[in-house]
Order: structure tokens, then sequence, then C-alpha cells
């Protein structure tokens, strides 16, 4: 309180006058004047006012900007006129603590963001991209390179990853390969030159090898490429990798061959649309030990072993079973062939290979059944054996549409969260 009382007195406030000023100090024995003039000079008691009046204009007069300013003269009458008000110190002068510190609190938040941003983008850059379902090309603009989250409705009864999920990322990088490249036209997946001439692409072999099943929660990153495949076909490779730990989880190979939208056939490729995907072919392969042999039919064995059939009939494609192209996509086929493996192999095993040779395309009214044969005393499912499978859907009708073979491997032991699925309440 003293120091906010002799700062007031030697510098008051601009807007405090100088009688107001005077009377908040003391003199030197502790008391106050008595008298004071509108200047603050101490008047005697009893003086007359044009004694005041004198010694005022007695004073040298100020000058602002080189040029004399008379006073105008106030009476005692106009002092006590004067309103009080309190003197503006130091203190008094700061602004609302309040309001300063709300706004450095607001400073430091908006700082210390922008820093998390900027210390975490270049730490995990395909994180930040993929979180908004983004990939990008990579290796001199040659491979295209993407990551999937493994999601819950994603995992099956073994709480992995099931193939048709696998087999989805694959067919999503491959589209995102197109359309980052610029070389998306109107149809699916199809080049603008392909567009222009009604073509489309359709998939006739499909070969992979899966290592290992990722689990809920897993980050998958997903490598894929395309290279030349004989005069009219393209091959399209992908490597799958765990995002975390870098190992593989799933390498696959694939040919592609180009079919008229309208009439349904197979075409050459045109010299245009070759001029359009050419630059971006790899001769790099995922799988080296490629699938070549022509696949059995179930039943046919030749060696004489034991073999037991597995049929399941009246399979109809759903409304959304179908792609843009008015036909069912080609994962939808891997359902309806282990619709008739038995179940003591899906129990005790998982796939550990698949090999699919696409011979017909199947549209909304087709009617299929699904065959599996299993070869001697692997019918049974034992737990500790390698199974291999033949497998072919057809048209009740009798045209094939797909063969396949699958091997199969013991189950391992995957960990997990808790059963996720519901059990009805026991009765009282």
């Amino acid at each position: 309180m003293a120091g906010s009382l002799a700062a007031s007195a030697f510098f008051p406030g601009p807007g405090a006058s100088p009688a107001v000023s005077a009377k908040t100090s003391k003199n030197m024995a502790g008391e106050l004047p008595e008298n004071l003039s509108v200047r603050g000079i101490v008047a005697k008691p009893g003086a007359p006012s044009g004694n005041m009046q004198v010694k005022a204009q007695a004073q040298a007069l100020p000058k602002v900007n080189g040029t004399k300013v008379n006073h105008k003269n106030m009476s005692a009458d106009s002092e006590e006129a004067i309103p009080y008000s309190a003197p503006k110190t130091f203190y008094n002068q700061l602004p609302d603590w309040s309001m300063l510190l709300a706004a450095v609190t607001t400073i430091f938040l908006a700082a210390e963001k922008q820093w998390t941003l900027l210390d975490w983008k270049p730490k995990k850059p395909d994180m930040l991209v993929d979180t908004f379902g983004f990939g990008r090309i990579i290796q001199d603009g040659l491979v295209f390179r993407q990551n999937f989250l493994i999601r819950s409705y994603e995992i099956g009864a073994d709480r992995t990853a099931s193939i048709e999920t696998l087999m989805n990322h694959l067919q999503e990088t491959a589209l995102n390969h197109v359309k980052t490249a610029g070389l998306l036209g109107d149809g699916f997946g199809a080049t603008p030159e392909m567009s222009k001439r009604n073509l489309i692409w359709v998939v006739s072999k499909i070969q992979l090898l899966v290592e290992q099943y990722p689990s809920w929660g897993d980050m998958v990153q997903v490598d894929t490429w395309v290279a030349a495949a004989g005069k009219n076909g393209m091959r399209r490779d992908w490597h799958v990798r765990d995002y975390n730990s870098g190992r593989t989880i799933l390498r696959a190979t694939s040919v592609w061959v180009m079919m008229n939208k309208n009439t349904r056939r197979l075409s050459k490729m045109p010299d245009e649309v070759r001029a359009e995907i050419g630059p971006y072919f790899n001769g790099r392969s995922a799988i080296s030990e490629e699938q070549s042999e022509k696949l059995a039919k179930p039943g046919s064995n030749s060696d004489g072993d034991e073999t037991k059939q597995f049929i399941r009939k009246g399979l109809t494609p759903r409304w959304g079973d179908l792609d843009v192209n008015q036909h069912v996509n080609n994962v939808k086929y891997i359902g309806w062939i282990l619709e008739s493996a038995p179940i003591s192999i899906l129990e005790k095993h998982e796939l550990a290979s698949m090999t699919l040779d696409y011979r017909k395309e199947c549209g909304r009214d087709s009617v299929l059944q699904s065959l599996t044969t299993v070869a001697g005393e692997c019918a049974d499912g034992h737990p500790d054996s390698t199974i291999q499978c033949d497998h072919l859907l057809q048209l009740e009708s009798g045209a094939d549409i797909v063969k396949a073979h699958t091997e199969w491997r013991p189950k391992r032991a995957h960990g997990g969260e808790g059963n996720m699925g519901f059990f009805p309440a026991e009765s009282a």
C-alpha cells in the first residue's frame, strides 16, 4: 500500500488532477496540506483567491510546439466541482489477469498441437496417409503400397482374418494403383483407351501362398505391381507384410485378360492400351514356384488313390455378389468353393495355398454346385497331416466356372480377445 501511494504521489496518472494527487501524499511531518490551488501550489489560509491567480500567472507559460499556451483561470468554486477519481497506479493499469492467462494458455496449446503434428508426420508417413484410405506409389513409380487395419468384422471363428478379407485387400490395391497412376477410365479398373473400346479386365488365374494370418487390430502392408503376361495378358503380383514386424503374410500372383463388355468375348490387347500400361511393367515376381500344370477335376484321380467327394448344390448369386461389370466378383467364388469342403478340415486346418483357374463368368441368374475331392486318408481331416483338395465350381447345367486346388496345414495357436459371440441366457 505504501508503494502504491508513493508511486501515485510522484507519478500521477494522466486522468488524475494535481489537487487529488497532492492530497494522497503526506509531508515530512506526516500531515496533509490544508489548501491547494488548481496548480497544486499551497495557499495560505485566508489568502484571497486573486493572489493565487497572480502567482499562477507569474509562472512561465508552457510551450507546445514553440507556441505559448495560456491556462484558463479557475476559481475556487470550479476547483470544488472537479469530480474525484481513483488514482491510476502501475498495478491497476495492467490488463485483467484472467484474460491474460487465457490468452497465454491458448497460444501454448496451439503451439503444442502444431509441434506434435510436425514431430509425428516424418515418423509414420504410411500411417498418416493410409488412415484416410489412400496409398502411394514407390520405387520409381513401379510399385503401389497401401496399409489396411484388420477390423473386427473381418475375422472369422479362428480369430484371424479370413482368406476373403485378404483377397479383398488385393483387389482394392489393384484398383487404387490404377487410380493413383491416373489410368482409371470409366470401367472397373479399365484404362481410358480400354473404355473407348468397351474393354474390361477379367482374371483368368490366381495363385496365392499364405504364411500366416493377421488378427484383429493388426496393420498389414500391401505392395502390388504389374508385368506383361504373353502378348495379350497382364500379370499382377502382391506381397503382403505385417506392418510392425515386416514378416510376410501372403504372396500372390495373377493373370488378367481383356473382354469386350458388350459381346462378353475375350479380346486382344490393343497397342494403345499397351502404350498406357507398358511404362508401369515390372519384371519382379512375387512367387517363383508358380503352378504351371493344369488343375485336375474333382474325382479324376489317375494314381488309384482313394478319394472322397463332397458336393454342395443350389448356390445362387445375390445382388450384392455382382460387381459394376454385372458379373460375380472373383472373390465371391472362394466362399462358394469352400462351401463343399468338409467341416473336419475347416475346424482343424488352415488354408496354406490356393490356385484358382477361372473358366467362365457367372451371372446373377446362374445356379451352381460346388464339388470338393479330398485324397486318401486325409479325407478325415487328421489334425497332424497336410491335406490337398481339388475343387470345381460349375453350373448345374454342367459348364465349369472355376477349378481350384488347395493345400491345408494344421492350425497354429492364435491369441485373441474374448469370445465375441452371443449366447442365450440360461433358463431359471
